[in-house]
């Protein structure tokens, strides 16, 4: 018997102790980009600095006014809608930071083997784009309506599994307001880059990444839970194989540290001067408004509160935080950490799952400051 798809797909699995990066999660590495750190500057992310993850290939789009976004299933009027259609709508622009649900992934032990991420990927954007809301009032959805699925154009297979890539979301969550979800044809007031879902994709403020469909081309609405690979295999928090997890959904409170000073190359040691260094960074939750940030400058034997600036309107968008540090001769661990208004912080030991999700440990910046010459 010949081979089969599921032959040239892997399982998840977790790294062996001591067990470096392999070929598949350098190739993913070099596939995807995560935000440099010191880009954290920017209010709003250029396009080519913010993170990337891609499942499966780029689709190739030569004419965007081909394109047409279907809407159906439990709906009372079918829709089929052009770009140019979906321009006719009233726009709506939100500033969202988006984060990967696999961010800091390759931090944990045993690793799970899958794409890379250190704690760079993120990024905040204006996206521009048509309230979902108003497409699914459009087309009356039925009264036993449950689930809302979205079909990117990606296609692939994934652990045995051939496969366009869908995620659903609870009609709740689709048809409201707050946050409210877009169908977005416009990243910081241009045209979505092809990485980023041209000609359209899904922004659902306050969702990890995975629930951003990029190259949206279908929204079909069910009666029933949707149970697709990327809803009910993927993107689970388990410690078990054999457990049916809890799905990953809002953003856990994060803050991260624009490494000051200068590095070294290979190791990414920073080296400061002696004296005044403004630490400064940003933090952000997807479950509720960020509260406070704390830093250390001694690896976490002591925290100090950060000055935390107002979200200036942007409620689903990252927030600026600095603090004063004198730093002395010697070797430093810096650290920082969120609260947010529902009482969630970041933890200071790893947490761990199978699929390296939703991991928001605290950053840890190494520093060296040398004596004065």
């Amino acid at each position: 018997m010949g081979r089969r798809i599921a032959d040239v797909s892997t399982l998840a699995r977790l790294a062996a102790p001591g067990e470096g990066l392999g070929q598949d999660e350098l190739a993913l590495a070099a596939r995807n980009h995560g935000l440099p750190l010191e880009a954290l500057r920017y209010d709003v992310t250029p396009p080519g600095l913010h993170y990337v993850l891609t499942h499966y290939d780029i689709p190739y789009v030569p004419d965007a006014t081909a394109w047409h976004l279907t809407v159906g299933g439990r709906v009372r009027r079918p829709l089929s809608l052009s770009a140019a259609r979906l321009r006719a709508y009233p726009a709506t622009t939100a500033r969202v930071t988006l984060e990967c649900a696999g961010n800091g992934r390759a931090l944990l032990t045993p690793r799970p083997v899958s794409q890379p991420w250190l704690v760079e990927a993120v990024g905040t954007a204006e996206w521009t784009g048509v309230p979902l809301r108003v497409l699914l009032q459009e087309a009356g959805v039925e009264p036993d309506a449950v689930d809302v699925v979205f079909t990117g154009a990606d296609h692939g297979v994934e652990r045995g599994v051939e496969q366009d890539y869908r995620r659903a979301l609870p009609l709740g969550v689709a048809a409201g307001d707050d946050p409210e979800v877009l169908v977005a044809y416009a990243m910081n007031g241009a045209p979505l880059p092809p990485q980023h879902g041209s000609p359209l994709r899904l922004v659902v403020p306050g969702w990890y990444g995975m629930a951003h469909v990029k190259w949206l081309r279908d929204i079909t609405v069910l009666d029933t839970a949707f149970a697709g690979f990327q809803q009910s295999v993927a993107y689970r928090i388990r410690r078990e194989p054999e457990e049916a997890g809890d799905p990953v959904t809002l953003i856990a409170p994060r803050a991260l540290l624009i490494p000051p000073g200068f590095p070294d190359f290979m190791s990414r040691t920073r080296v400061v001067a002696p004296g005044t260094v403004t630490l400064e960074g940003r933090a952000w939750s997807g479950h509720a408004p960020v509260t406070a940030v704390e830093v250390s400058t001694d690896d976490g034997a002591t925290w100090r509160p950060a000055g935390l600036e107002p979200d200036h309107g942007h409620r689903w968008a990252w927030r600026r935080w600095s603090l004063g540090w004198t730093a002395a001769p010697g070797d430093h661990v810096l650290s920082v950490r969120a609260h947010d208004a529902s009482g969630r912080t970041q933890p200071t030991r790893q947490p761990w799952n199978r699929g390296g999700f939703a991991n928001n440990l605290v950053q840890r910046v190494p520093v060296f400051c040398p004596g004065r010459a």
